[in-house]
């Protein structure tokens, strides 16, 4: 088999995940179009490998081992990473990555005083909406 094949697979598989990183909103979907650049990355590496094999004399497979490191990297990343999803979801009621972003520190300094501490009319809002 030509080097051509698994490579363009590769680039595709890629270019997939790449899309699904860029263009989706659910956090979960995100880190499946991550899991599928990794394994992009991991066809590669054994396609060089093989054929990197063929044409020297050693037989180190230097590109599988890689390979194995990054697979145990991937399964640690979805782990942390689906573990941070669902305590996410179970405070927020979301994996919506831009209804995520309103958690962030705002620049909204209108609530506070001179001292940093809240107005004490905001403070009332806040526990009457609790």
């Amino acid at each position: 088999m030509h080097l051509a094949y698994p490579a363009v697979l590769s680039v595709l598989l890629f270019a997939t995940g790449l899309y699904g990183v860029l263009a989706r909103r659910n956090a979960i979907l995100v880190l499946m179009s991550v899991e599928l650049m990794l394994n992009a990355v991991n066809l590669n590496l054994v396609a060089f490998d093989v054929w990197l094999s063929k044409t020297a004399q050693d037989t180190l497979h230097s590109g599988q081992a890689l390979t194995l490191f990054t697979i145990a990297i991937a399964a640690a990343e979805i782990g942390i990473g689906l573990a941070i999803v669902l305590a996410v979801h179970r405070n927020r009621g979301t994996a919506d990555i831009d209804k995520l972003r309103d958690t962030a520190e705002t620049d909204d300094d209108s609530e506070l005083d001179d001292s940093g501490a809240a107005r004490p009319e905001t403070a009332e809002k806040a526990e009457a909406t609790a």
